[in-house]
């Protein structure tokens, strides 16, 4: 296969996955390095921009993915017929501030950061697939622990949690928050039960 057939058939397997391929699997199926696919993904991006195409590669971690523009969102939501999702609370705002700058978190935890019962709102990021369970922590009573998704990512147009902007300085008068939240385990195991 020559260089153009090459993206072509990069851009018809991203679009019939219609979910994020790894690299690897990529790598699989065009017997090639993963180096490669990196290359052929950001070459197929550029193709796309350069024909003014209204769809766009996704880096989602160590995945890729074909979507489509944002600024087509209006015209897709009205050939679908899609109703306006309800956005986020600023409550879910910030518990999903809580665990993507801190994950995996216990849910005691983000309660603690904020003050406040959160469970109604962690459970209305887990339906709408924005953070994840992650396991439990090994302390008395097993605390489920959650973690953000590619999903988020996607939402938020990330391709890794690296790319979250830095939290801002905390006044040197007041402790640093790092400080006032750092538990050793014997007092978080109190605080989940």
């Amino acid at each position: 296969m020559n260089k153009e057939q090459t993206l072509s058939a990069f851009e018809a397997v991203l679009f019939s996955s219609g979910e994020p391929m790894s690299i690897e699997r990529l790598a699989q199926t065009f017997e090639m390095k993963p180096e490669k696919v990196e290359k052929t993904a950001e070459e197929l991006s550029e193709k796309l921009i350069k024909n003014g195409s209204g769809l766009t590669v996704l880096r989602l971690e160590n995945t890729y993915q074909l979507a489509t523009k944002e600024e087509y969102a209006e015209y897709i939501k009205r050939a679908f017929d899609i109703k306006r999702r309800t956005p986020l609370s600023p409550a879910a705002l910030e518990v999903l501030a809580v665990i993507a700058y801190n994950q995996p978190v216990t849910r005691s935890f983000i309660e603690q950061v904020r003050g406040v019962d959160c469970s109604g709102v962690v459970s209305t990021l887990v339906e709408k697939e924005l953070i994840e369970e992650r396991g439990r922590l090994e302390l008395p009573g097993r605390p489920l622990l959650y973690g953000t998704t590619k999903n988020f990512l996607r939402c938020f147009s990330l391709s890794d949690l690296s790319e979250l902007p830095s939290l801002p300085k905390a006044n040197p008068e007041v402790n640093d928050l790092g400080e006032q939240l750092s538990l050793d385990e014997g007092e978080l195991a109190e605080a989940e039960s």
